[in-house]
């Protein structure tokens, strides 16, 4: 089966369920455009931040103000910067995280696996989810590892927020020029190692080391949803190009439906 987004979507829908409904261990790989659903830019895209910053930061590398770099070089304007674009608390999940709850719900799931920070997937109800890029439900201190809640950095009015040992308080998110969480990557590549239906959706693949992690799987069959090619579309069974909340919206229909 090699279906491209030249065929009929009805013909490529079916297929995804057929898929869905024989698999035993599903694993979802997702990436920014995931959550673009419930009202959160993604990065890439031409309505994303990296094409859309503001005045005052546009003469600057938007991978920089992301960075470890600028946050021990440039601590408040990584904090500015940091407020105004990872501050998701006040959005929902969209019917991408409610129909994989649903999955996991339902004993399908292997695992989420997930390349967002927004705490999306968890309000949705997914348990066995691997963060890759880590969360903003939490924050730490640089120096000390004293633990802050997810409200402390967004509400701190200070320009860079300290602990009172006198470390910054910074977020349990991965920055630029940081490592990824080791027991999330193993986690994460076990599941692709256990998955017998992978489904990788609103993510480019362009993002180092965490598009590697495809390569890495062995699941007999691969879905791509992503409104842009990506260069794993060759070596996918189903291919969709179409907005992936119209494909969840009707996979979440179907399964309400049935009760």
């Amino acid at each position: 089966m090699f279906l491209t987004e030249k065929d009929p979507f009805d013909t490529r829908f079916k297929a995804l369920k057929s898929c869905i409904n024989l698999a035993q261990h599903i694993t979802f790989f997702g990436g920014a455009g995931v959550s673009v659903g419930s009202g959160i830019p993604d990065f890439r895209s031409a309505g994303g931040l990296y094409n859309n910053m503001p005045k005052e930061y546009q003469d600057v590398q938007p991978e920089y103000m992301l960075s470890r770099s600028c946050m021990i070089e440039k601590p408040e304007m990584f904090f500015t910067f940091y407020k105004n674009i990872m501050d998701v608390r006040g959005y929902q999940p969209n019917s991408v995280h409610k129909y994989l709850a649903k999955l996991e719900a339902a004993g399908k799931m292997e695992a989420v696996i997930t390349q967002n920070v927004d705490m999306l997937h968890e309000a949705a109800g997914t348990k066995k989810l691997y963060k890759i890029h880590g969360t903003v439900a939490q924050n730490h201190c640089d120096k000390c590892h004293k633990v802050y809640d997810k409200d402390y950095i967004f509400n701190d009015t200070a320009p860079v927020p300290v602990c009172e040992c006198g470390g910054v308080i910074r977020p349990d998110v991965v920055l630029y020029g940081e490592q990824l969480p080791e027991d999330q990557v193993v986690g994460a590549l076990t599941s692709l190692h256990n998955t017998d239906l992978l489904i990788v959706c609103g993510t480019s693949l362009t993002v180092q080391p965490a598009a590697s992690f495809v390569s890495e799987c062995t699941a007999s069959t691969m879905v791509i949803i992503n409104q842009q090619p990506t260069s794993y579309d060759q070596w996918a069974d189903i291919v969709f190009r179409e907005d992936m909340n119209t494909i969840f919206d009707a996979l979440l229909s179907n399964t309400e439906s049935r009760g």
